[in-house]
Formats: C-alpha cells, sequence, structure tokens
C-alpha cells in the first residue's frame, strides 16, 4: 500500500524507518519530510495546514492511510477531513485530540471517569486562579491550557513563581493556548512515558520510556523539547504497566468513547510513579519525541500492520512483541538551544555514526546546503544506540556521538542516569 507520513522530525524519521520495514509498503512518501526520512521515503512539498491539499495529493498518489506524527495537524481537524474524504488516518480526531490539546479538557475528563491525577482548578480569569493558587500554595505547577510548544508548563515551587506565570499567560505569553489556565498538584515520584495503541475501543500497551526535559547535565538548565530518553523505564515494571492499562488508558478509552469523540491513534501518557503508584500528568495523542525513537526499533512487529489496524478500528492482535532490547538515544542540538539555537552548522560524520553496530542516527532538524547537511532547528540530531540492557545501549549511542563532527552542537553526557 502506498503511506503519507507527516511530520519533518526526528519522531517522523524513526516513524519511517519503521514503516520502510514493513513487506505491505509499496511506496512512503513524506510531507515535508527532512534529508534523514529522504533515504527512505519521498519527501513532497504539501502544504498539512491546507486540507485540501493533503487529500488531493493522497488521491492522485492513491494513499490508502495516512500517519501524522505531529500534535498540531491533529488538533486541527486533519484526521477528521482524511477520514470525509475516506482515506483512513492514523491519529485522533479534532474531537479526540482534545486529550491533548487541552489540559483542562483532559483533567474534567479524568474527574468524571475517576482516573488517577493531581487535584486540579481551571480558571478562564486572573484573579480566580491567583487566588487558587495562593490558598493551595507552593510547590504548584500552572499549565497553559492549549498547546504551547512545549512551553506553557511552569513548577512553581514558591507562589511568587506561580503568580507570575498566572499572570504571564493571561497577559498572552502562550497567545491563545494561555486564554485559559489549569493549576494543579505538585506531585513527587519519578516521572515515565508510557504508549498505548488505541482502536476506539480498545487499547494495547505498547512500550514505556523516560526523557530528559532539562537542557543541561544533572537535570538543569531550561525545560527542552527532550535532550535524549531510553526504552525501557525500569520504574515501569509490569504490576505498574497493568496499573496504568486498568486504571488510566482503559478509563479514558471507555470515556471517551461514551463521549461520542472514539480515540483512535497513540495514546501517549506522562506519569508520575509515586507511593500511591501511577498517576497521570497530561496526556498527548501522538508518538513522543524523543521518545519514538527508543520505542519503535524494539517493536517486533509488523509497524504498518498496527497503525492500520487502529486507524480502522480493528486492533485485533493480543498483544504488540517487543525485542528484548534496551534503546537508548542522544540529541544533538544546536548551540543557544532552546533560546536561540545557531542554524546552519556543517554537519559531517553522521554516515560514520549510522555505520557502527547497534547505532542508528535519525535526523530531527537538518537540510541540505548544496552537498553539506547543515542544522535547520534547535534539536538537530538523535543518536540511538542499542543493546541487552540500558548500559549497553548508552555505550553504542554514545560511541556514535563521537563519530559525529558538529562544531555548532552540543549534548547531554548523561542520559540514562536514572536507570544505571
Amino acid at each position: 500500500m502506498n503511506v503519507l507520513l507527516i511530520g519533518s522530525g526526528g519522531r517522523e524519521h524513526a516513524l519511517a524507518n519503521a514503516l520502510a520495514k514493513s513487506p505491505r509498503l509499496t511506496k512512503l512518501f513524506c510531507a515535508p519530510g527532512n534529508p534523514g526520512i529522504a533515504n527512505v521515503a519521498e519527501c513532497v512539498s504539501v502544504d498539512v495546514a491546507d486540507h485540501a491539499a493533503v487529500v488531493n495529493f493522497c488521491r492522485l498518489m492513491k494513499i490508502e492511510l495516512v500517519v501524522v506524527g505531529p500534535e498540531q495537524p491533529l488538533v486541527e481537524g486533519l484526521v477528521d477531513s482524511l477520514e470525509v474524504a475516506g482515506i483512513a488516518a492514523f491519529g485522533p480526531s479534532k474531537a479526540a485530540a482534545q486529550l491533548e490539546g487541552s489540559k483542562g479538557f483532559t483533567k474534567d475528563l479524568c474527574a468524571r471517569a475517576n482516573i488517577p491525577t493531581g487535584a486540579y482548578g481551571r480558571f478562564a480569569d486572573r484573579d480566580s486562579a491567583l487566588a487558587y493558587a495562593r490558598k493551595q500554595g507552593a510547590p504548584i505547577v500552572v499549565k497553559a491550557d492549549g498547546l504551547a510548544a512545549g512551553k506553557g508548563v511552569v513548577v512553581a515551587m514558591t507562589t511568587a513563581e506561580a503568580e507570575a506565570a498566572i499572570v504571564a499567560c493571561f497577559e498572552g505569553a502562550f497567545g491563545a493556548a494561555g486564554a485559559e489556565v489549569v493549576v494543579e498538584e505538585f506531585l513527587e515520584g519519578e516521572e515515565a512515558s508510557f504508549f498505548a495503541l488505541c482502536d476506539g475501543s480498545r487499547a494495547l500497551a505498547l512500550a514505556s520510556a523516560q526523557d530528559h526535559k532539562r537542557v543541561g547535565d544533572g537535570d538543569t538548565g531550561p525545560n527542552t523539547g527532550g535532550m535524549g530518553a531510553y526504552s525501557p523505564a525500569p520504574v515501569v515494571t509490569d504490576a505498574v504497566s497493568a496499573r496504568v492499562m486498568t486504571e488510566i488508558v482503559e478509563p479514558t478509552v471507555r470515556a471517551m468513547a461514551e463521549a461520542g469523540m472514539p480515540f483512535k491513534g497513540v495514546l501517549f501518557a506522562g506519569l508520575m510513579i509515586g507511593k500511591d503508584g501511577p498517576k497521570l500528568i497530561e496526556f498527548n495523542t501522538r508518538f513522543g519525541d524523543p521518545e519514538t525513537q527508543v520505542i519503535l526499533p524494539r517493536v517486533d512487529d509488523d509497524l504498518l500492520t498496527l497503525l492500520e489496524s487502529c486507524a480502522r478500528g480493528k486492533l485485533d492482535v493480543p498483544r504488540v512483541n517487543l525485542k528484548p532490547v534496551s534503546a537508548l538515544t542522544v540529541v544533538l542540538a544546536a548551540k543557544g538551544y532552546p533560546a536561540a539555537p545557531q542554524k546552519g552548522g556543517e554537519i559531517r560524520g553522521v554516515d560514520k555514526a549510522n555505520a557502527l553496530d547497534g547505532v542508528v542516527v535519525t535526523h530531527a532538524g537538518t537540510k541540505r546546503s548544496g552537498e553539506a547537511l547543515v542544522a535547520n532547528g534547535g534539536r538537530v540530531l538523535n543518536v540511538t544506540g542499542f543493546g541487552p540492557d540500558v548500559r549497553a545501549a548508552r555505550e553504542r549511542a554514545y560511541a556514535g556521538v563521537a563519530q559525529i563532527d558538529f562544531a555548532d552542537g552540543f549534548c547531554r553526557q548523561d542520559i540514562g542516569w536514572r536507570a544505571l
């Protein structure tokens, strides 16, 4: 079958690599793609925000499945437009994507379905939010309700920090995303990511991972989109995984179906594993980045068939089979990231890194300048290592990093420290 993948980052490169292995794949297209994806797919210039243009491209190229990588097209209803046109799409509808698009929507759903999460208040005006935060005291978490490119969350360790975050939201720091604010309980424990595949009525556990959000070693500095990740997450034991499915994922899928907005796609639960067990921090309605780079290479099934089954509401396999390996990815970022990354720096040695046993390099923010490969984003490359355990995977990933010559880049040197 012909497949169209939407997106241009490291997540999409990992998806492209996995889809390209399917014996059922005839042709893989990616819009817009990147130089790495171009090695396994035909990159095409289609305006993803123009749903009619995407539908027309699918009809022209006889696309049978569209896989949507990033969250923005999901929240904007691309899947709805495709389904109206009779084209199967992996990803939730606009209504179901509210699980990521509105933090208040998700918290309200959790309250109705008795899903374990932190206590919260949801506010459309500044004064009410400030009064609630002052009453609760710090530490406390302030979140812009909508999509804010990963920047709309402040973990406030003092009441003054919380107040400043609330004022910033209502003064437009995050645009429309901050028109409403969720103020919620600070949860203690160890964070982990959990992924499940859903077909609207059923969910299957996929895998767990842990990522590293802070830009600097020792989890210091500002939050980023993620500086590295590993899978599986040791904190997500079989017992924890079973609880996540029965207490969080399955009740969410049931509640969404009952509300008339069945969830199809991948449900990414950001968790806090504390003394009382797992609690939900937030949902994402797409594969994580850089978690996808460590999860998909572990999948021992045909990913194309799994994703199509979700899209068609027929996920009828008993489980997702995973290889008994660990994976760890290190993000090479451009200097200045996350504030003002330097673009245009030349990158050499990617082929050398890829040639190492147990190493795969995915492109996150690159482009071609003539024959040269150059940085074109904040997170530029992901170097992923595989091994029998996290330690071995880590050694291979950093051996890959050592092969890459990127003078304008940097990476954390301690990815995987929690597991080790």
